[in-house]
């Protein structure tokens, strides 16, 4: 785990991030928590849940947590509802949630996986971030992270699906600015390349894949949840406030885009 920052840039502010018991999520949503924000932490499994929330406590940051399962509209709703109703308000929403059931060549995608993919990925973003902003206009101010991937600009074979998906949020980025913008609330995207976290752990966990994965790289490594936290951390802070509807890659120096 990378150190502490000094800085607290998110005092006073409320924070959401979603699937956040783990992997980047975890690391955003304690970043966010070190730079002075309560953070709410959610996932689909309250296990998860809980021991997300005891750990972040024994940090010392301020945090809440619920179990969420984005796809769901009462869930959706109580997520976003219930931190309202027990913070006050909303500043900051980072959507991290994702699922990619399926893997292999993407002319094999069946019909039922395509649809998981894109409620929960696509669809599920932006209703939240819909019910988000209704909050933060009231506040006049807020920050939008939504967490998409390199493989949305270079697409990998054996997730092709996921990978639109993922393509798909830079669109939504772009297409939520404008509007977003004209209520004080920024939009912006994050694309992590090469993170070892569970749900990559196919790519690394095998010292011959993990080094055919980077040895195209400039920064020839694997990278870690930290180094993606520091990154939404300047997104969702004063540090960033003239920028919008961007995406950062955070991917080692590989070269990514559209």
């Amino acid at each position: 785990m990378a150190a502490a920052p000094k800085a607290r840039r998110l005092e006073g502010k409320v924070a959401i991030v979603t699937a956040s018991t783990d992997g980047i999520g975890f690391s955003i949503a304690r970043r966010l928590g070190q730079e002075g924000a309560h953070v709410v932490v959610s996932s689909r499994k309250e296990n998860n849940v809980n021991k997300a929330v005891n750990q972040l406590k024994s940090e010392g940051i301020k945090v809440s947590g619920m179990v969420c399962h984005v796809a769901k509209e009462e869930h959706r709703k109580r997520l976003i509802n219930s931190t309202v109703e027990q913070q006050g308000g909303i500043d900051i929403f980072v959507s991290n949630a994702a699922v990619n059931p399926v893997y292999g060549p993407i002319l094999d995608t069946p019909e039922e996986a395509w649809d998981k993919i894109f409620d929960v990925n696509v669809k599920a973003t932006f209703l939240l971030i819909k019910d988000a902003v209704t909050h933060m206009k009231k506040r006049g101010s807020g920050s939008i992270v939504i967490v998409s991937s390199v493989g949305g600009y270079v697409p990998s074979e054996l997730i092709g699906a996921y990978s639109v998906s993922k393509t798909a949020l830079f669109g939504l980025t772009k297409a939520l600015a404008p509007q977003c913008a004209r209520l004080g609330i920024r939009v912006n995207g994050l694309a992590p390349g090469l993170i070892k976290t569970k749900f990559s752990e196919a790519l690394w966990s095998n010292e011959k894949a993990l080094k055919q994965s980077t040895k195209m790289l400039p920064i020839a490594r694997i990278g870690l949840p930290d180094e993606c936290a520091g990154a939404v951390a300047f997104l969702c802070s004063d540090d960033s406030t003239y920028i919008t509807g961007e995406t950062m890659i955070v991917a080692g120096g590989m070269t990514a885009r559209l």
